[in-house]
């Protein structure tokens, strides 16, 4: 099965072409919101970007201790909360862990659906649109004002499912 628009990466994904857009990304998104891309922020970013797996906030400290000064978790955890802030990191809820955005045209407000693979921890990101727009509404009728709605889907990825 070939998919038009594939939640997890394909085999011959170019990683580093995905992690050079996700930075610049990065960079434009604060530009226009005249936000501050500080260094730890970039690094950060680039830590969560170094595969597409969800990493706990102490393994992003262990990723950038392997290449600066092991950072203080608040240091960590105050790039985190920016970074979701600006709709460029997820925080996956019932992994306690945080995934760099794959899609680049939602804000922090927006709906998100992950499908997170339970072989190989590998979480995809799709489109939620039409859905959020149902949940919000509902939200709404009940009385409610919806600021962040997240989907987990758990089950095996394409990849897993080839290699069963």
């Amino acid at each position: 099965m070939t998919l038009a628009n594939p939640a997890f990466p394909t085999p011959d994904h170019d990683h580093g072409r995905c992690t050079a857009d996700a930075l610049a990304h990065a960079e434009a998104v604060c530009e226009a919101r005249a936000q501050k891309f500080t260094p730890i922020r970039r690094q950060v970013l680039g830590a969560l970007l170094s595969s597409h797996r969800p990493l706990g906030a102490y393994e992003v400290i262990d990723e950038l201790a392997k290449s600066m000064p092991r950072p203080a978790p608040i240091t960590v955890y105050r790039a985190l909360d920016f970074l979701m802030a600006n709709g460029l990191v997820h925080r996956i809820e019932s992994r306690n862990a945080y995934l760099a955005c794959a899609a680049h045209d939602h804000d922090s407000t927006s709906a998100v659906a992950f499908l997170i693979c339970e072989r190989c921890s590998l979480v995809g990101e799709i489109p939620s649109g039409s859905f959020a727009r149902e949940l919000n509404t509902a939200a709404r009728a009940s009385g409610f004002a919806p600021k962040l709605s997240v989907v987990e889907i758990t089950g095996v990825c394409i990849h897993c499912q080839k290699n069963s």
